[in-house]
């Protein structure tokens, strides 16, 4: 792949929501040194109470939570997106339209948010170029919201989320900060263990001469409150393959939750 080609899959894959949600994982800011019985999760959703802001803190992950990578505990506010500046074209998949970029889905009591960025495979000696380019590239980023629900919320989180899924199959359009965004399809697979109930969620955009990004979304409720989380690897968009979701980041952050 030339080096200008490199450059503008980079670019593209950039624009809009991902560009937003690279930013916010690689952002300043301070760092600190599967799915469940379904039998169960009407009646944990029913008795669980909602985190406050201050349990949510303590609960979200910190660095000494991951073994490597930069764990950001305060994004900065440009980062953060609020729910009135994304929209969905079609109501129904407003939550994957939130997903995407880190808003939680519904009116939480609380939230609470960080960022991951994983570490860049170093280029031997000597390397090409583009290859060197494409190796910088090359690293995981996820942003994960935790939200906390009163009276039943989190559990139609998940419905609503699994409804968007299927209504938003073959694909919509959001905006997101003023950037339009088209996705061209969305699919599921089963989730991580660890919580309530989960889904994994691929929503892949269109980017560029082609070139197509996809997103990794896990959702997952554990009690009164729904964690999402949205990765992102730009080297793997670049060479037009699909990275797999980061799961050692689902599995720290569910189990200070469970």
């Amino acid at each position: 792949m030339r080096t200008t080609a490199v450059r503008r899959s980079a670019l593209a894959a950039s624009v809009a929501a991902l560009a937003l949600l690279a930013t916010a994982c690689g952002g300043s800011g301070d760092s600190d040194s599967g799915k469940g019985d379904e039998g169960k999760a009407d009646s944990s959703a029913a008795a669980a109470e909602a985190l406050t802001a201050a349990e949510l803190e303590k609960a979200a992950l910190v660095q000494a939570d991951v073994k490597d990578g930069k764990v950001v505990t305060k994004v900065p506010a440009t980062d953060d997106l609020s729910a009135d500046k994304v929209k969905a074209d079609d109501k129904a998949c407003q939550p994957l339209a939130n997903l995407q970029v880190a808003v939680p889905v519904g009116s939480p009591a609380a939230t609470v948010k960080r960022s991951w960025t994983g570490e860049a495979k170093k280029p031997a000696e000597g390397t090409d170029p583009e290859e060197a380019m494409a190796a910088a590239l090359d690293m995981d980023k996820v942003f994960v919201t935790l939200a906390s629900y009163e009276d039943g919320g989190a559990e139609q989180v998940m419905k609503d989320v699994d409804a968007a899924v299927e209504k938003c199959a073959k694909g919509f359009t959001s905006t997101a900060a003023g950037e339009k965004i088209e996705f061209l399809k969305v699919a599921k697979t089963e989730g991580p263990k660890g919580a309530d109930e989960s889904v994994e969620i691929t929503v892949t955009m269109a980017a560029d001469e082609g070139v197509e990004a996809p997103v990794k979304i896990v959702v997952a409720r554990t009690g009164a409150t729904v964690t999402g989380f949205s990765a992102v690897n730009f080297g793997a968009i670049v060479a037009g393959e699909k990275a797999p979701f980061p799961t050692q980041i689902s599995d720290a952050q569910l189990a200070k939750l469970g």
